[in-house]
């Protein structure tokens, strides 16, 4: 072989290797990523003792109630799992009910059921969390941006009137909410729609939310219903749980995409709701109820009344095991594309119509109620309706002589010119 042919083949060697090189190296990372989304789906779906295929493209596992997620977090694993206490499941709406919720049910539930001994749990899939901005925060909200951090810790309706409270750059909210010491208690029944959400990366909810503080540093056990693509692939809406000890920042997730809410009931979380309201058309609410076993520190999670969900466990959490000091009913978008963002996000709050389209058109929250020491259910003695955003997203408490107060909350989001 002559020098020219050798020193031709030595190129060849060489460019062929400077070609293999980077998908070497893609393949490496590819495989590495696969190994730890392999390890994640591990470690959130459990051994299945049945699995059932819901007709939404949902799959409900049967779990072992011992061997569910919760019990990967280490401050429970010699966790006894304690039933919801009979005191709390006789905890009901002072003022009728219309049987509304009695109608609500999850899709999943057409499809079967699980034995006694097991719950269901939403098996994630791959493709849930390729979704994800990262596997350490799969299931957790994008941290809270705060527009003011230098506020004091103490928070006043003065405050709240004032629009001076702290108020997340990234999210936009509509609520009632009452400030006070010892709450052990919230519920509500809770108006059931589908509002639009444009982008992938938003939600948006109907919830109630009860906190220990406000701002940069709180405690919260929150619950209701969401549309959120990013998290469950779709855009239905699904009751949901959530809890937090630290602002968002590290702690806690959506249902049980983390270790710490211990599930007890045949609820299963993040799963589809229905059926929903429409517009002119029949309205459908569900009760959602969060109360404190004030002697074990446990929040307990019930719907429809008396329907145990499950609860977060006193292990988990700080000065909420004790009680809580405010409460929120309302709705919640979560969007980079909101406050001082144009164009505004066009993703819907409640029903997508604003509060003063009342019964039939707005999003409601009727048989608002706080439990505190004195042990009874009651309305709140003092409650503010906040919208941070008001051309986009409005809130009303419907106060009427002689009839218990409704709430009102919602909008459309992007609304030129009011809301560009």
């Amino acid at each position: 072989m002559g020098k020219r042919k050798v020193a031709m083949l030595l190129l060849w060697v060489l460019f062929a290797l400077c070609i293999r090189l980077p998908f070497n190296v893609e393949a490496k990372t590819s495989s590495s990523l696969e190994k730890e989304i392999e390890a994640k789906l591990r470690l959130l779906n459990k051994p299945a003792v049945k699995t059932i295929k819901s007709e939404d493209g949902d799959i409900i596992d049967c779990v072992d109630i011992y061997k569910q997620p919760a019990f990967d977090h280490p401050a429970l694993r010699n966790h006894t799992i304690k039933m919801m206490p009979d005191f709390l499941l006789e905890s009901r709406n002072s003022s009728s009910n219309d049987g509304s919720d009695s109608m609500i049910f999850q899709t999943w539930q057409k499809s079967g059921s699980c034995r006694k001994g097991t719950v269901p749990i939403r098996r994630i899939l791959k493709e849930d969390l390729l979704r994800a901005a990262s596997l350490d925060r799969f299931g957790q909200k994008p941290p809270a941006v705060f527009k003011n951090s230098t506020i004091g810790f103490n928070l006043n309706f003065s405050d709240l009137n004032a629009g001076s409270a702290f108020i997340p750059e990234n999210r936009s909210s509509s609520y009632l909410v009452t400030l006070g010491y010892n709450y052990i208690g919230a519920q509500a029944d809770i108006n059931i729609w589908n509002p639009k959400v444009e982008m992938t990366d938003e939600f948006t909810t109907a919830q109630i939310w009860l906190k220990a503080g406000n701002g940069p540093d709180f405690e919260s056990v929150e619950s209701g219903w969401m549309v959120n693509p990013k998290l469950y692939r779709d855009r239905a809406t699904r009751f949901f749980a959530y809890w937090t000890r630290d602002s968002y920042k590290s702690t806690g997730c959506f249902d049980l995409t983390c270790a710490g809410f211990v599930q007890t009931g045949q609820v299963a979380l993040g799963a589809t709701i229905g059926p929903l309201s429409s517009d002119f058309g029949p309205q459908y609410d569900l009760n959602v109820g969060l109360f404190l076993d004030a002697d074990a520190g446990n929040w307990y999670l019930k719907i429809k009344n008396n329907v145990p969900v499950g609860y977060w466990p006193a292990e988990i959490l700080g000065s909420l095991r004790h009680s809580a000091t405010l409460v929120e009913w309302g709705g919640q978008v979560s969007s980079a594309k909101i406050k001082k963002e144009k164009p505004h996000t066009a993703t819907g709050m409640g029903s997508g119509d604003f509060a003063n389209g009342r019964y039939g058109h707005a999003s409601y929250m009727r048989n608002v109620r706080i439990k505190d020491y004195s042990l009874s259910l009651k309305y709140p003695e003092n409650v503010n309706a906040v919208a941070e955003e008001p051309y986009c997203y409005s809130s009303l408490n419907d106060v009427k002589y002689g009839v218990e107060p409704t709430f009102y909350f919602g909008g459309p989001g992007r609304r030129p010119p009011y809301c560009p």
